[in-house]
């Protein structure tokens, strides 16, 4: 028997990707934003400065490094994105929102959350307010990984012609800037303020799928998280892993059980999208 009487991905019509981690290095992006502008303030000596006591917590951070070398930037960076895995959750919990009501977006959260985080890692003061108004905004600037575009442009071209959409927890505005600043390539773009709901409420699979004019087992979910393919499934979405590098939080208990299920298993040695492409071409062959 071919794989693809085997496999239930020979008739989707559409693919769709998370984002953070999945489609873009979230967590390369954000830790070299923050050593450049880290960097710049110890070089600056007029304006703007830093005061002595923060260049002696600058320092302090420096010279402290995680076991495995990693510098105190990253680990800021990893801060950053755990709070924002609890705001989207507790929104996820919520489910739908009214949609006569301002809707909590992830610009805001992000915005807040830095600045407790500066608090809480004593550099209140390090930034002007406009310069925490632009670094919280490297959300809208993250660089996909290397292989994110080659792999999206195969899933779209010939042989393939699969419809591709972002899922994000991300806003309408951050979504678009991020395909319009890695050159995605997206043809659609479906995100929580859009489906009025945070993954993984069941709305936002099933929103997206009747947004394409699809049933749900005609669209893959796309993701490096398996709580997000999960939820996914128990709508009727298939399933593709792709491993990412940091990104999985379950333990290797979970993963192996989730190997029974998942549709499809994109390992973190094969060449991510571009894999992808590659094992849905020969499905289909």
């Amino acid at each position: 028997m071919s794989p693809s009487a085997l496999s239930p991905l020979i008739s989707i019509k559409a693919l769709a990707f998370d984002v953070f981690g999945t489609t873009v290095d979230w967590r390369t992006s954000v830790t070299d934003e923050l050593e450049l502008r880290v960097h710049r303030k110890l070089r600056t000596r007029d304006r703007g400065a830093p005061s002595a006591a923060l260049r002696a917590r600058l320092e302090h951070l420096g010279a402290d490094h995680a076991p495995d070398g990693e510098p105190w930037t990253a680990r800021f960076a990893d801060a950053w994105r755990a709070a924002y895995w609890r705001f989207v959750r507790s929104q996820a919990r919520a489910g739908v929102h009214d949609a006569a009501a301002a809707f909590p977006t992830t610009e805001a959260h992000l915005r807040a959350s830095l600045e407790r985080l500066l608090d809480e890692w004593q550099l209140a003061g390090l930034f002007a307010d406009a310069e925490r108004a632009s670094l919280s905004m490297v959300w809208h600037r993250l660089a996909p990984w290397p292989d994110t575009v080659p792999g999206l442009e195969r899933l779209a071209a010939p042989p393939l012609h699969l419809q591709t959409a972002t899922l994000s927890n991300g806003s309408t505005g951050l979504v678009r800037d991020l395909n319009d600043f890695g050159e995605l390539g997206f043809q659609h773009l479906f995100c929580a303020e859009s489906l009025r709901a945070y993954k993984p409420a069941p709305e936002t699979y099933l929103g997206a799928a009747a947004a394409l004019g699809l049933q749900p087992r005609e669209v893959a979910m796309v993701a490096a998280h398996m709580a997000d393919l999960e939820a996914a499934r128990d709508v009727g979405l298939r399933t593709v892993y792709v491993e990412r590098r940091g990104e999985e939080q379950w333990d290797a208990d979970k993963l192996a059980e989730a190997r029974t299920w998942v549709d499809l298993w994109i390992s973190g040695d094969e060449d991510g999208f571009v894999a992808l492409a590659e094992r849905l071409e020969e499905l289909r062959a």
